[in-house]
């Protein structure tokens, strides 16, 4: 897709520890839904200014995010996320501590998925029509490695092609959460 930024692999250790931590997390789901500042962060998420102005400094020290200089008004900073493709290196090129960095980070990510399918599931009564874009499909397929990588690829380029971009803001989408892990059956 043309204006498409290259996949950028994570390969600090650093960088993965800062994305595994609790409350980075919660910043970066709140960043989902737009641009924050330090102060309506820390009201939404329950902490204190000076806290979450270090952990936004330090995503935005590693790339992550970026301040918006149209909407800063004195001291005050705004945050976005940094649209990209992240991803971890294979399994095999990871040292024990990105191993164990990854690990956590999927383990909050299935935790995160559960508690957004239950709030989808008490609210979907609300929702009208939209209740239906819930949508199910569990597979086995057998490949190999290489084509195990082909199909994510063309995965992400469907995402890429069907994600609605900033100028899509004002229409009647909705943000759809989509998610795709994958693993051998052992």
């Amino acid at each position: 897709m043309a204006g498409q930024t290259p996949p950028r692999t994570i390969t600090d250790v650093a960088v993965l520890r800062l994305l595994a931590h609790p409350l980075r997390r919660r910043i970066e789901q709140q960043l989902r839904t737009g641009p924050v500042n330090a102060t309506s962060l820390a009201q939404v998420l329950g902490e204190s200014t000076g806290l979450t102005s270090y952990h936004l400094r330090q995503l935005a020290k590693y790339g992550l995010i970026e301040e918006i200089p149209e909407m800063a008004n004195g001291k005050e900073r705004w945050w976005r996320a940094v649209p990209g493709d992240l991803r971890y290196p294979t399994y095999t090129e990871q040292s024990d501590e990105m191993r164990a960095a990854t690990a956590e980070i999927a383990r909050h990510n299935l935790a995160e998925l559960i508690e957004l399918y239950e709030s989808f599931e008490q609210g979907a009564a609300d929702i009208g029509p939209w209740a239906d874009a819930f949508l199910f499909s569990r597979a086995t397929i057998r490949v190999d490695l290489s084509l195990l990588r082909e199909f994510f690829e063309e995965y992400i380029q469907l995402v890429q092609r069907y994600g609605a971009t900033d100028e899509d803001a004002g229409d009647d989408r909705k943000a759809v959460l989509l998610r795709m892990f994958s693993f051998p059956e052992i």
